[in-house]
């Protein structure tokens, strides 16, 4: 005990330098930080279920544009 006693200014001095500098956050900071990073990827990219659903919608438009494209040769070649 006598050992803590004598290094506590040293130990005090050391944990409120962290929390100035902010190396130890609390657990409301790091909530608050963790919501704004949630609100930022929200507002710069898609989700998976998105992402799937476009890239199935341009292979359907690929796909109809493949036919369009296969009946105006037809046509050209009858013609």
């Amino acid at each position: 005990m006598e050992n803590i006693m004598h290094y506590s200014p040293i130990l005090i001095a050391i944990m409120i330098f962290l929390i100035q500098q902010r190396i130890v956050v609390t657990p409301e900071q790091l909530e608050k930080k963790h919501r704004e990073i949630i609100e930022d990827v929200e507002e710069k990219f898609v989700t998976i279920h998105s992402f799937k659903d476009l890239k199935e919608q341009f292979s359907e438009m690929k796909d109809k544009i493949d036919k369009i494209y296969d009946c105006i040769m037809t046509n050209n070649i009858i013609n």
